[in-house]
């Protein structure tokens, strides 16, 4: 009677995977511990004996996203510039595969072990390219921060605006006519608008540049 409380073959890491599949269909704000259960086919107290609340399946969800994206120190003879530009890349990419996914990791309240040990892994590498531990954790930082920030703005404009262009400034430039505003709506003709890979990139070329003339100064 116990194992069919807990339902016949349910681990945690289904109940995650399930939970990331619902995700992607009804977002964050449809998620509920019941409408998971019914989609595993069992009861809500089931779920209990694999997660302790709500809380640790988000966390355990943000975790297999944050593991998802490839954690890890350099590759050997990588640069830790081409690195940290793979990373943040890889990190923006798991984010975008799932709806709501950078919401889903800006508000976890913790990480799994495995990730952890990943991070140390990764700002012990960068000590090695001679990186202090501040500066190492602060890049590492800075760069997880500039990529929510990116993927948060722009899910958030595709959930608000669905089948529009996911960019506000092309609304504002669009209201934009003659006089100091002229530079405003050429900048954005020009530029594609403020999302996307090109304006991802170039934030992100600046934070690596960034970093190089930092860890200049601590040589």
């Amino acid at each position: 009677m116990g194992e069919n409380k807990r339902g016949a073959g349910l681990t945690r890491q289904t109940v995650i995977d399930t939970a990331l599949r619902l995700l992607d269909e009804v977002g964050l704000d449809g998620l509920t511990v019941r409408r998971l259960a019914s989609e595993l086919g069992v009861q809500s107290p089931a779920l209990y004996w694999h997660l302790r609340d709500k809380q640790e399946l988000l966390d355990g969800m943000a975790d297999a996203i944050v593991l998802s994206a490839g954690m890890g120190p350099p590759r050997d003879g990588e640069p830790w510039q081409d690195w940290l530009t793979r990373r943040a890349r890889a990190y923006r990419d798991s984010l975008l595969a799932h709806r709501d996914g950078a919401r889903l990791v800006a508000n976890a309240a913790s990480l799994g072990p495995a990730t952890i040990r990943m991070f140390d892994e990764e700002l012990t590498a960068m000590i090695g390219h001679g990186f202090t531990p501040v500066l190492a954790l602060r890049t590492i930082t800075s760069l997880t921060r500039y990529v929510n920030g990116c993927v948060l703005q722009e899910q958030s404009e595709r959930r608000e605006h669905p089948g529009t262009p996911p960019d506000r400034l092309a609304a504002l430039a669009g209201q934009l006519d003659g006089g100091m505003e002229a530079t405003l709506i050429t900048a954005f003709r020009e530029s594609g608008g403020s999302f996307g890979e090109d304006a991802f990139e170039h934030g992100l070329r600046a934070l690596i540049d960034g970093t190089a003339i930092a860890l200049a100064r601590t040589a």
